[in-house]
């Protein structure tokens, strides 16, 4: 019998991964995305380019453009559907934005998750429901961390409990998240509670830099992916505060999607994992720069901002040893060199063909 799963935004940079991922694997994907991301971060941001090559690749796709929002489509979609897994990736995604219009962003990131979870309680409890979260939700504790400041990054001593990255057990609490973290808190702690209090398969992956070449970038969002953009198609780019040191964990979409593909085989009700680059696959601002303009052969034309963004990180990587323990057939597939060698080559091909071709 062919399984159903359920993708909500079904075009961004995770979303249309897992579309890619289990269609293959002949699943019936269904998939919702609305667009959203245009109205956050304007034209150049738009997913309609990969919800049409989706909908071309894939005849076992079907693609709604409904408002996760919207209760009584959600539902609907449900009831017609034998839904086996549920991977929740529609968001608001950018912490900066969301200053803008908190209303819009909580709305978005929290009662739309609770719409999901309650559509899939209702009409599908046996599906395992996969959400995926934040590293913001941890806010900016991660800052009260001793780090030292090297020539190109900002760094943990290697005897510090987190030198290989911070686990799951970092407080939430007590620390600016930024309106985004608060928002996808809320979600978190909920999907966590479907699994603890209902029993329902949920799981939450709290995610690093989530990256690679479906990423529609914009400047508030999908950092490694802009600046290799920027730097391609020879425009500014600005680095906001820290001296460009600041340190991200990068993981490529297909080893999430991989990462969830294990947990729905498998799933742990109400866990919770850090999923990012690790010590795998990690750089700072500067480093990322140094590494695309040797790729690229150019150089970057970028500006220097002492403000740094409220709530933001300057050293964060992922500790990934407790769903490597859980998952030991999980591993990366990708590095931080293969990358950015493989945005750099998308960002040529787009520049040469015209955005997102």
């Amino acid at each position: 019998m062919t399984k159903t799963v359920l993708i909500t935004g079904s075009a961004g940079l995770i979303g249309s991964e897992a579309v890619r991922y289990f269609a293959e694997k002949e699943f019936k994907v269904i998939g919702i995305d609305n667009n959203s991301r245009k109205y956050f971060f304007g034209d150049a941001a738009s997913t309609d380019w990969n919800r049409s090559r989706l909908e071309k690749n894939h005849k076992n796709y079907t693609h709604h453009a409904v408002d996760i929002r919207d209760e009584g489509k959600i539902e609907e979609i449900f009831k017609n559907n034998d839904i086996s897994l549920v991977i929740h990736t529609a968001a608001q995604p950018s912490h900066d934005w969301a200053a803008k219009e908190p209303l819009t962003d909580f709305t978005i990131n929290s009662v739309g998750t609770l719409i999901m979870l309650e559509a899939t309680r209702k009409h599908a409890p046996d599906a395992v429901f996969i959400f995926t979260s934040t590293n913001k939700v941890y806010g900016d504790n991660p800052n009260l961390l001793p780090l030292i400041e090297t020539e190109t990054r900002f760094e943990l001593p290697k005897d510090h409990e987190y030198f290989n990255g911070i686990d799951e057990n970092m407080s939430l609490d007590q620390c600016t998240h930024s309106i985004f973290g608060v928002s996808k808190v809320a979600a978190d702690l909920m999907v966590q509670e479907y699994g603890k209090y209902f029993g329902m398969k949920t799981g939450v992956f709290r995610g690093g830099c989530l990256t690679g070449p479906a990423h529609s970038s914009a400047q508030l969002h999908g950092f490694l992916a802009y600046l290799v953009s920027a730097i391609a198609t020879g425009q500014p780019y600005t680095i906001f505060g820290y001296k460009g040191k600041q340190v991200r964990d990068n993981i490529h979409a297909h080893d999430v999607i991989e990462a969830f593909n294990q947990f729905y085989e498998n799933p742990r009700p109400g866990e919770v994992y850090n999923i990012g680059g690790s010590r795998h696959s990690n750089t700072s601002v500067l480093e990322a720069i140094s590494v695309s303009e040797e790729i690229l052969g150019k150089k970057a034309k970028f500006t220097y901002d002492e403000t740094n963004r409220i709530g933001d990180h300057i050293w964060y990587i992922s500790g990934v040893s407790k769903f490597k323990n859980h998952y030991p057939q999980w591993d990366y597939t990708y590095d931080n060199q293969k990358i950015i060698e493989e945005l750099c080559r998308s960002a040529i091909k787009k520049s040469l063909n015209g955005r997102n071709k």
